[in-house]
């Protein structure tokens, strides 16, 4: 098993690469529930590792936790946050978040996620979302700003 790729934020702390996938079929997204840290429904996601570009790193991960393959990709978003820890007790991450169209059968990754499944907005509303992907759903859009939780700087 490979590992994350470490580098240097600006702040001066350890930064991972990330990715993330925003798969939607039929007016659904694809969500895990994460079996570890950090918790809560989140998009298929996962670290950029060593000798890896974020795009293998994307196929990869869609993969491993959906069963998926992805078919076309195409970049949304790009950001540092340093707000974000992982499992690994890293803060800051460099996301790079892709919109992907997959083919296959979803099946669950049962070492990594507690479930997956299509949930619409309105089921997204209920659900308890990994702040991270909360964020990236307000900030494309997907999810009003004003949903029953506010943002400031990742926290509830």
């Amino acid at each position: 098993m490979s590992s994350p790729i470490l580098d240097t934020a600006a702040n001066g702390k350890s930064k991972h690469y990330s990715v993330g996938a925003l798969i939607k079929r039929g007016g659904k997204f694809l969500l895990i529930d994460r079996m570890k840290t950090p918790f809560g429904f989140a998009c298929v996601a996962g670290h950029v590792d060593q000798g890896e570009t974020p795009e293998q790193s994307l196929v990869r991960e869609v993969e491993e936790e959906s069963g998926l393959k992805v078919k076309n990709y195409k970049l949304l978003l790009e950001e540092e946050l340093d707000w974000d820890t992982c499992s690994k007790g890293i803060e800051v991450h460099y996301w790079r978040v892709y919109e992907c169209d997959t083919e296959g059968e979803v099946m669950q990754n049962k070492i990594e996620t507690k479930s997956i499944g299509w949930y619409t907005l309105e089921e997204m509303g209920k659900l308890n979302l990994q702040n991270v992907w909360e964020y990236f759903f307000k900030k494309l859009n997907i999810i009003p700003h004003e949903n029953n939780r506010e943002w400031q700087h990742g926290l509830r």
